[in-house]
């Protein structure tokens, strides 16, 4: 055996070096200053937009307990008392109380229809395959496309002909349609992200696809369920276009929206303007309530979806 042949490799027998090095103070600084640089405009931008969604609320909560001398004369002032029999006349006078009543059984109503119908039309589009699945899908997520303003004059005379104008029965059936396609893509999404393995598992202990889907697979879609319905309770709350077509002439089963519209046309004559930003502030504190409290589930929901 010859000696030489274990001896480490001369430099020259070393593969030569494709570059140097860069310098340690200037390894990356390009790449972390634009990242940087974009961090700091986003946070920037984020700033400004809490500022242009937070001031006006705070102010309409301020001119809640003003009177209409304070609310003109020094409107980013705070309020020399707190003046709640601003929200009683409102509550009492202006017909806040039935109009909030109307509101909180229509969305009621609506909101679990949509999420019954929704989440049983996006399990069985996301877990069984069958002809027509894509194009059933693709005509859900087609309405997430479709202005509801072009739809009023035509449906108007279609829950006219079911006999439903001016019922609340109408505003619920039109409200569950229109909000049915936001639920089935989100929750078509969701379902695919759920295991195959409990599935199967519950059809080997004896389950059918009714109890599969009712007491397996919807706990487990638990978050997701959380969060869309707490998205359709904010957009179907303060909808405006549908109930004024679709109660028009019943004023007793007007819905909040209507009946604070109503409010501003006459507080112009009446010059009531604390009892408005009054019934403002009971449209607006519920929801508020609503997202600060379910805050945690709908983020979990929203990220939940994202990792399988």
């Amino acid at each position: 055996m010859n000696p030489q042949s274990t001896l480490p490799p001369t430099p020259a027998a070393l593969p030569p070096k494709t570059g140097a090095p860069d310098a340690p103070g200037r390894r990356g600084k390009g790449p972390r200053s634009e990242v940087r640089l974009l961090a700091g405009m986003g946070h920037i931008a984020l700033a400004v937009w809490a500022v242009i969604v937070i001031v006006p609320i705070l102010w309409t909560f301020l001119a809640a307990f003003k009177n209409t001398n304070e609310i003109f004369s020094s409107p980013w002032t705070l309020p020399a008392e707190l003046r709640w029999e601003n929200f009683g006349r409102a509550w009492t006078k202006a017909n806040v109380g039935r109009y909030f009543l109307n509101s909180v059984i229509v969305v009621g109503f609506s909101t679990f229809g949509t999420m019954l119908l929704g989440s049983m039309a996006a399990y069985v589009l996301a877990r069984y395959k069958f002809w027509g699945n894509r194009a059933i899908y693709y005509l859900f997520v087609s309405g997430l496309a479709f202005p509801v303003f072009l739809a009023l004059v035509p449906l108007f005379f279609v829950v006219r002909n079911l006999g439903l104008l001016d019922t609340h029965t109408g505003v619920v059936l039109v409200y569950i349609a229109y909000s049915l396609p936001f639920t089935v893509f989100f929750l078509a999404a969701f379902f695919k992200t759920l295991p195959s393995s409990v599935a199967e598992a519950g059809m080997i202990d004896g389950c059918g696809h009714t109890r599969l889907f009712f007491q397996v697979m919807m706990p487990m879609a638990k978050p997701g369920l959380i969060s869309v319905a707490i998205f359709n309770i904010i957009g179907q709350w303060a909808q405006y276009q549908l109930p004024l077509v679709l109660l028009s002439n019943a004023k007793d089963k007007w819905v909040l929206t209507q009946g604070i519209a109503d409010i501003s046309v006459n507080a112009g004559y009446e010059a009531d303007w604390s009892g408005l930003f009054a019934a403002l502030t009971i449209a607006i504190l519920p929801m508020i309530i609503v997202y600060a409290v379910f805050q945690r589930q709908i983020q979990a929901g929203l990220t939940s979806g994202a990792v399988k």
